[in-house]
C-alpha cells in the first residue's frame, strides 16, 4: 500500500511539473513582458498563475464529472492524453515550443493585448491541454482516494509554485540561463514526459482491451 501510494507521488509529480515545464514558461514569459515595468510583470506573473492553478484544480476534483458528462470513458481518454503527451515530448527532445503550448498567432497577439495573464500565459502556456489532460488522467488513476488526491493537489501547487517563483525571478534566470542549457533541460525532460506518456497508452489499452494484458 505504501509503496503504491509512493509510485503515484513520483508519478504525479513528474508528470505535472514537467508538461507544465516552468523554465519555458518563465522563457515565454519573458518574452512577452519585455516592454513591462517591475510592478507590472509581477502582477502578470501572479494572475497567471493564480488562473492556471484554478483551472487545473477544477479538472483535478471534476475531471471524471466531465468525461462520464460527455460519454468519455477513462480508457479512452487515458489513451488519447498518452498520444498527446507523446507528441509534446517528440517537440520537446528535439527543441522546439509545441504548438499545444502556444501557437504562432496567440504569439502574435499576444504582443498587442494589454493582459496577457489569462492569456496566453495562463491558458495554453501554464494549463494548456497536455496539462489538463495530465490531471485528468491522474484523477481517474485515484480511484477516489483522498490521499491520492491530494498527492495530485499537491502536485499541482507544487509546479505552479515553483513556475511563480521562476517567473517573478525571471531577469536572474535568463542571464544565467542560455539558450544551450534550456535546450539540455527541455530535451531530458521530454525524454521523460515521452515515457510517461506511453505508460499513460499502455495502461489504457490493457484496461480497454484486457486480452492484451493475457487475461
Amino acid at each position: 500500500m505504501a509503496g503504491d501510494v509512493v509510485n503515484f507521488i513520483l508519478l504525479s509529480l513528474s508528470s505535472i511539473f514537467i508538461i507544465i515545464n516552468p523554465l519555458a514558461a518563465t522563457l515565454f514569459f519573458v518574452t512577452l513582458t519585455s516592454g513591462m515595468g517591475h510592478a507590472e510583470k509581477q502582477q502578470v506573473a501572479k494572475d497567471a498563475c493564480r488562473y492556471a492553478f484554478l483551472i487545473l484544480v477544477i479538472f483535478a476534483l471534476l475531471g471524471s464529472i466531465v468525461l462520464d458528462l460527455f460519454g468519455i470513458t477513462i480508457d479512452a481518454f487515458r489513451i488519447g492524453g498518452g498520444i498527446l503527451l507523446f507528441g509534446i515530448g517528440m517537440e520537446m527532445v528535439y527543441a522546439r515550443t509545441s504548438r499545444t503550448k502556444m501557437t504562432a498567432t496567440e504569439r502574435y497577439e499576444s504582443m498587442d493585448t494589454d493582459d496577457i495573464s489569462v492569456m496566453p500565459m495562463a491558458i495554453p502556456m501554464i494549463a494548456g491541454p497536455g496539462a489538463i489532460a495530465t490531471t485528468i488522467v491522474l484523477e481517474s488513476e485515484a480511484l477516489g482516494s483522498v490521499i491520492q488526491k491530494a498527492v495530485i493537489l499537491a502536485s499541482i501547487t507544487i509546479a505552479i509554485v515553483t513556475t511563480y517563483v521562476m517567473m517573478t525571478r525571471s531577469e536572474q534566470i535568463v542571464s544565467r540561463v542560455g539558450q544551450k542549457e534550456s535546450r539540455v533541460i527541455n530535451r531530458l525532460m521530454g525524454m521523460l514526459l515521452i515515457a510517461i506518456a506511453v505508460q499513460f497508452v499502455i495502461t489504457g489499452l490493457r484496461s480497454a482491451f484486457p486480452l492484451l494484458a493475457g487475461a
